[in-house]
């Protein structure tokens, strides 16, 4: 018997419904009501930071955040590879350089000895990624930007909830970005947030979010002509997305012990089939499994892809490396080979569906699956 299974679902309640509703049937303020502030003060205070600002996405909090603090033409960032393309287009929003690095092979975040090699007399920032809800190694990346005086930008948005120890990703460094998208850990459906300690970066945030616009009152609710004192963007949230947030957030904690548990059982399962490597992470780090990334034989890995979708079983690869997009490859000259890590790493994962609703025999399902797929080969990996 075929089940079909998704790559993910979204957790959604009663709650969530009407929380839309209620801001619907109000007839007013679907665009900047008080719900908005709300769900920052409640992201801020998840988090552990001063001060959240909310956005109509996370690539768009990315584009303030270098915005805000002067990166521009000249500049180089270092990034990942191996990550959402937003994290290398973003310096590109401002006309910067987005400079790759490899990453290691324990959390799939940069490494920090690589990261070193990168850095110029051009780099002013770095922006590591907490990948697929595992923190990266960010204490001693942040030690690196403060030996270099670099700005550190964390991109949290696949690791809501992640910690090392007791301190939350996106609070290690001078800010964090946070992503709603409707595969995250909580969802907007679209959003995303700024966190950080920087009272000046909030307000600058604050303008370019919203059209450098002065905004002492509520704009659309006062008469007051307001001033428009900088160039700005429309990157809010909308109320609705807002109100759907503070719903979400208020079962953050049960959304990620869902996972955390999903995920310990695919790992006790899977880790009884030879050719796999599951995820692995260090006792202090809190892994939130907004994916769940398994690796196997580069030589085999797009035929189990094909496989498992016979099956019904949805996959993705998360994620093919950037400098190797045609876009960076016809317009800054990338090749295959300049990242081998980076590249043979990407060619061993493989995302399996992971939601908190998934059930034991969905994940019998799939981990039956792999097992007859891997069990069925010869010893040179031909399948019999």
């Amino acid at each position: 018997m075929t089940i079909n299974i998704p790559l993910f679902k979204i957790y959604e309640d009663d709650e969530d419904i009407g929380a839309i509703t209620s801001v619907i049937k109000r007839g007013n303020n679907w665009a900047n009501g008080n719900e908005i502030l709300e769900f920052e003060e409640k992201i801020s205070e998840y988090i552990g930071t001063e001060y959240a600002l909310t956005f109509n996405s996370g690539t768009s909090a990315m584009h303030a955040l270098l915005l805000a603090n002067g990166i521009s033409q000249g500049d180089e960032v270092i990034v990942p590879s191996f990550t959402f393309i937003a994290t290398a287009n973003a310096p590109l929003f401002v006309k910067a350089k987005p400079v790759f690095a490899e990453i290691e092979d324990k959390t799939y975040g940069l490494d920090p000895e690589d990261l070193k090699e990168r850095i110029t007399l051009k780099t002013k920032a770095i922006i590591p990624v907490h990948y697929a809800g595992c923190p990266c190694l960010i204490k001693e990346i942040k030690e690196i930007a403060e030996d270099y005086n670099l700005f550190l930008f964390e991109d949290a948005a696949e690791s809501f909830g992640g910690k090392v120890k007791n301190q939350m990703v996106g609070s290690f460094g001078d800010a964090g970005i946070l992503s709603f998208c409707q595969n995250k850990i909580i969802t907007t459906g679209e959003g995303g947030a700024i966190v950080t300690n920087s009272k000046e970066l909030y307000e600058k945030l604050k303008l370019i979010r919203s059209h450098g616009r002065l905004e002492t009152q509520d704009y659309f609710a006062s008469s007051e002509n307001m001033d428009y004192v900088t160039l700005g963007y429309n990157f809010r949230m909308s109320t609705i997305a807002a109100a759907l947030g503070i719903s979400q957030i208020k079962k953050v904690n049960k959304i990620i012990e869902m996972r955390r548990n999903k995920a310990a059982y695919m790992t006790e399962r899977l880790s009884q089939i030879e050719g796999i490597s599951l995820p692995q992470t260090a006792h202090d780090f809190y892994h939130v499994y907004q994916m769940y990334s398994i690796r196997v034989d580069e030589n085999i890995r797009d035929s189990l892809i094909k496989y498992l979708s016979e099956k019904g079983i949805s996959t993705k690869v998360y994620f093919p490396p950037i400098h190797l997009t045609k876009f960076y490859q016809n317009d800054f000259g990338y090749t295959l080979g300049q990242l081998p890590i980076t590249e043979k790493l990407s060619n061993q994962f493989l995302s399996l569906p992971i939601f908190p609703t998934l059930t034991e025999l969905e994940m019998d399902y799939i981990i039956e699956e792999i097992d007859n797929y891997l069990g069925d080969r010869d010893e040179r990996g031909t399948r019999r």
